[in-house]
């Protein structure tokens, strides 16, 4: 694997399944008053969860996928649509955190390697 461990692998897998939830999230809100439109939600903690508990965890969390899901089972409002804002706001807010803590435990790994390496001052 080179430089990078299993456990940066896991992260930066992460870190792009939340920015996939952020940019559902955001299409979600931007189509709160489409009639008709169901929302979606990624579920990344839950495929990374499978992925590192696989026989090859390595193999595994390498090619894990993040796909969103359709929601269909929330409340429909009258015009067919099922977004609810206060929802997608809170989940818009708690995976800005969660990305954040990854790109932080990341930048301090890095940081980490950087330090055993050498500066080269």
């Amino acid at each position: 694997m080179g430089i990078l461990d299993f456990t940066d692998l896991v992260v930066q897998q992460a870190m792009q399944g939340s920015s996939l939830a952020q940019q559902v999230l955001s299409n979600n809100l931007a189509n709160a008053d489409t009639p008709g439109f169901k929302r979606s939600d990624v579920n990344f903690e839950s495929a990374l969860a499978s992925a590192v508990s696989a026989s090859d965890p390595e193999a595994a969390v390498e090619n894990v996928a993040f796909a969103p899901q359709t929601d269909t089972t929330t409340a429909m409002q009258a015009d067919g649509n099922n977004v609810d804002l206060e929802r997608e706001m809170s989940g818009l807010t708690s995976n800005a955190v969660e990305y954040e803590t990854l790109a932080s435990i990341e930048k301090t790994r890095l940081g980490m390697i950087q330090s055993a390496i050498g500066s080269g001052s």
